[in-house]
């Protein structure tokens, strides 16, 4: 029998700034940047990875760079909104506050599928979304960023439901239930929740049906891709042999260093990764303390590392000699 899909691996987006998007991620949602490497498919642009304290699978969000890269255009038939999982109903309080701060558009809290949200986007309009885990159980979370500016009884530890919007829902729903074995829960007007391995916020996908918008233009501003975890390369394997006996084009076997992966756009404009919880973001080239400082390259692009570093500008990530004040908003003590 076939491994099961686990949970929601990570999601990768496209910027137009690599500085901002570290800025953005590390001073106002309090995420750390676990790995600053390069595109592997186009070696001259940024690939950078935010997680939680560890960079454990389920809880990265990560961005391409690509130079002149036009802007996306939101529409349908395109992963539309990302959430970032946060411990309880209270964090969303703080976060309301933290957002007035910063200038971050935002939306009030609001409930969806019984879980509190709030919306938000960033200086691209990416889409976001921060969704409590207050008593929900199911995918475990990360480790909050410990030495990041965000208390941790407050912080963004690990990825919530990915949001497609798709104009056919029947054909999406036959690959979700048919093919990849996701559970249907329920369904709020346009909205239908599918599960996947345990289940809870990190192991949510949810479709949303719009047959009125154009289809999504990518460029920055939009989601690439989403990715689902699987324990091994075993499982990877067999995903492989499933999708090909199944007729859908995949890449096959593609080694990402710090997990392995196999794409397939299973439904026009949309697509999947499947990709390994290991081996992860710690490596020889960086040890925990130092997580996201250097350029750090895969084996097979060290050679050319020198080349590499006179075509990509260099951006200070140092966090190691810094300290982060906790920023409370009025929330100390809780």
């Amino acid at each position: 029998m076939i491994q099961e899909i686990t949970g929601i691996h990570h999601v990768t987006a496209m910027t137009s700034s690599a500085e901002k998007n570290y800025d953005w991620f590390t001073n106002v949602l309090g995420m750390r940047l676990v790995k600053k490497t390069v595109n592997q498919d186009d070696i001259q642009t940024y690939h950078l990875f935010f997680a939680d304290d560890e960079g454990n699978p389920g809880t990265d969000m990560t961005f391409f760079d690509f130079p002149n890269n036009p802007k996306g255009s939101k529409g349908t038939n395109d992963i539309s909104r990302s959430s970032f999982r946060v411990p309880s109903d209270r964090a969303l309080d703080y976060w309301l506050k933290r957002f007035e701060h910063y200038n971050v558009k935002h939306s009030e809290i609001k409930e969806q599928f019984g879980v509190k949200t709030i919306q938000f986007e960033d200086f691209d309009e990416q889409q976001y979304q921060l969704v409590s885990d207050e008593n929900l159980d199911g995918v475990a979370p990360g480790k909050p960023w410990k030495d990041g500016p965000v208390p941790e009884a407050f912080a963004i530890y690990g990825l919530g439901p990915v949001i497609v919007r798709v104009s056919d829902f029947d054909r999406m729903a036959t690959v979700l239930e048919d093919t990849l074995g996701f559970r249907k829960v329920s369904t709020e007007h346009q909205y239908t929740l599918y599960e996947m391995g345990k289940g809870g916020n990190g192991g949510r996908l949810i479709i949303e049906e719009s047959t009125m918008l154009p289809a999504a233009r990518q460029g920055y501003g939009n989601v690439h891709h989403v990715a689902f975890r699987l324990d091994d390369r075993s499982a990877l394997d067999q995903w492989t042999e499933k999708l090909s006996e199944l007729g859908y084009a995949n890449s096959g076997y593609v080694d990402r260093f710090y997990f392995e992966s196999l794409y397939a756009r299973m439904y026009p404009g949309v697509l999947f990764e499947f990709a390994t919880d290991g081996p992860g973001f710690i490596d020889h080239q960086e040890d925990y303390t130092t997580l996201g400082e250097k350029l750090a390259l895969p084996p097979a692009y060290e050679t050319h590392r020198e080349q590499i570093e006179n075509m990509v500008r260099p951006i200070d990530t140092v966090r190691s000699t810094k300290t982060f004040e906790k920023e409370y908003f009025g929330f100390e003590g809780v």
